[in-house]
């Protein structure tokens, strides 16, 4: 690996270090205007990580190489370790007392959009430090989605964002240039943004939480102001509103643009929406009327909060209006399995996603029809279109390591001494960048408090791997990689 490349990777590096340190100045702002002295906290660290990103800047500035798969893959994993750190540095030197690994957990948690905390007393916290979490998270967004649409594609490890638009189903490729698709989705997600803030603000949320959930709706991530997250709001109008939002910013950005810029309703028809909107549909009503049954809930109120819980969850957002896991084991055993599904690629969401299934269950039925007939030629399909042959190896790899990671996870968490539910789910909670687990310590009205330094190394690993999609982490262990 030569010292050109490394170079232009600290130089890009140092640039979002400066755009964070800039974003740092937004929560020193709010807690000037609301009175608390973190805003010092925040002005500090801005200019620390300033000052250390522009001597970084000027000091690799030069000609950037050739583009590359290995360049890709390192600038990726370098950008999100920047992020997490620069991130965690606020949360450290505030005055909640966290360890440092407390805060680069919040911190991955944010900028992942997991939405797993380690901070409890939410409702007494400075609004500058709320801001800062919710401002991570939609950032994060941003970056995934980034990661999806114009990074993980070329890399062959993940998302199919341009998989329709670019096939004759669509027609030609939305825009010509990538700088315009660029302001297309910029334009798209700050439009939804604010969308979603009237929508709370109209609803009955203060002006701050209306802003800051917003911002944590979009990004799908689940930071919120309140301990008891969406409970605290106890408005059926609310959870519907943000059911809306969660699962629509799970959808692809690409076709959401292509639908708002071009008006374009046949981008509709990629097969992995239909198949997050209907495993969102059965999950919600399954669960909903096994409440009204089980337990007596109102129909309304037991579909209302059975659509928002399991949205959060299958959209990786985190949110939670009450403790699922008391309506009933089949509940418990539907959220824990809607922990790896996800939503679809080129979104915010996370998790295995929906395409992978769609891909998957293509392979698996082409694999039956051959034991069938072993001489015919079956091909994988995508909707209309063939699934080469270096996908459907990407996705067996990432459903391989994906599982693997999963397991080895749920080991380690076993062995520092956390019971099986406990254990498995928070791995796979981190994984799947969902952010609550299955249990009293870490379910939907827990968090992550509790949990000593290591076991929280653990999960900020997990997390990482699971937003950048596992394999681009991986592929740095593989020593051919940084042989020149």
């Amino acid at each position: 690996m030569n010292a050109t490349l490394f170079r232009s990777v600290v130089y890009i590096a140092a640039l979002c270090g400066l755009y964070l340190s800039t974003a740092m100045l937004i929560p020193a702002m709010v807690d000037l205007y609301y009175g608390s002295d973190d805003w010092s906290v925040f002005t500090v660290s801005a200019a620390l990580v300033g000052g250390l990103s522009l001597t970084a800047a000027m000091a690799t500035r030069g000609p950037p190489p050739a583009f590359t798969k290995r360049m890709g893959f390192l600038l990726v994993n370098v950008l999100w370790a920047v992020f997490s750190v620069v991130g965690a540095i606020p949360l450290y030197f505030s005055n909640l007392d966290l360890t440092f690994a407390q805060a680069l957990f919040e911190s991955i948690s944010g900028i992942t959009t997991t939405g797993s905390t380690v901070i409890s007393g939410l409702d007494t916290l400075s609004r500058g430090i709320l801001m800062w979490r919710g401002l991570l998270a939609w950032l994060g967004g941003i970056g995934i989605v980034a990661l999806g649409l114009f990074v993980l594609p070329f890399l062959r490890v993940g998302g199919v964002s341009f998989f329709k638009m670019e096939s004759s189903d669509i027609g030609d490729k939305p825009f010509a240039r990538i700088a315009t698709f660029t302001r297309a989705f910029m334009a798209v997600y700050v439009a939804i943004t604010f969308a979603c803030i009237v929508s709370y603000d109209i609803a009955g949320m203060s002006h701050f939480d209306a802003i800051v959930h917003a911002f944590s709706t979009v990004a799908t991530a689940g930071f919120g102001n309140h301990d008891t997250s969406f409970a605290h709001f106890d408005s059926l109008t609310i959870l519907w509103i943000s059911t809306f939002f969660m699962t629509l910013c799970s959808l692809p950005f690409s076709i959401l643009i292509v639908l708002v810029v071009k008006g374009r309703l046949d981008a509709l028809r990629d097969p992995q929406i239909l198949v997050f909107l209907g495993y969102i549909f059965a999950f919600a009503l399954a669960a909903g009327l096994y409440n009204h049954l089980q337990n007596g809930i109102a129909l309304p109120v037991a579909l209302t909060h059975s659509f928002f819980n399991f949205s959060s969850i299958l959209s990786t957002t985190g949110f939670a209006s009450e403790d699922y896991t008391l309506w009933g084991p089949f509940a418990v055993a539907a959220a824990f399995f809607a922990t790896f599904m996800g939503g679809c690629s080129g979104s915010t969401a996370g998790g295995i996603k929906a395409y992978r299934f769609v891909i998957l269950f293509n392979i698996i039925v082409s694999g039956l029809k051959r034991l069938i007939y072993p001489n015919a030629v079956y091909s994988v399909r995508y909707g209309n279109q063939i699934v080469d042959a270096d996908t459907q190896r990407a996705v067996f790899l990432f459903f391989s390591a994906y599982i693997f990671i999963w397991a080895i996870g749920s080991m380690a968490m076993a062995l520092a001494g956390y019971e099986f539910a406990t254990a498995t789910s928070s791995v796979i909670t981190a994984l799947s960048n969902v952010g609550p687990g299955i249990g009293p310590l870490i379910g939907p009205v827990g968090n992550f408090s509790m949990m000593q330094d290591p076991e929280l190394l653990i999960l900020s690993l997990a997390m990482l791997l699971g937003r950048l999609e596992v394999l681009t982490m991986l592929v740095l262990l593989v020593p051919i990689f940084w042989k020149s």
